[in-house]
């Protein structure tokens, strides 16, 4: 068994694929159109095959207290694994994205969180050699 979507829940599908395509990254796989909305899959960049992370609509009445709930406590919903965390935060700064946590090392891991846009904290993780 092998996990194949994974979903963040976003509040505008639009402002996110720009926000996780063009800051973030990542590469557009799927764009289906569904009545309102899409099926709106992205994957790792240059690996079509990998996991795909859904940018799921957050339209049901249980989303948006559970989103609020995380952020207002500094939960990050999602984490990506990085390469080297202080390149990337550096990046990403200057990209505008906004941080909530800069590099903070955790014991094995150096961590840093950031604002999605789109109604999430998402924590960037790298593994300490």
């Amino acid at each position: 068994m092998k996990i194949y979507v994974t979903t963040v829940f976003v509040d505008d599908q639009d402002k996110a694929l720009e926000f996780y395509t063009e800051k973030l990254g990542f590469e557009k796989k799927h764009d289906i159109p569904m009545g309102e909305y899409r099926w709106l899959t992205l994957t790792e960049p240059g690996n079509p095959q990998s996991v795909e992370l859904l940018l799921e609509p957050s339209d049901h009445p249980a989303t948006k207290p559970f989103k609020e709930a995380l952020v207002e406590d500094g939960i990050p919903f999602k984490s990506f694994k990085v390469a080297d965390i202080q390149n990337e935060y550096e990046r990403l700064l200057s990209l505008g994205v906004t941080f909530t946590q800069p590099p903070t090392e955790m014991g094995a891991v150096i961590t840093a969180v950031l604002d999605d846009t789109c109604g999430n904290l998402i924590q960037l993780i790298q593994f300490e050699a």
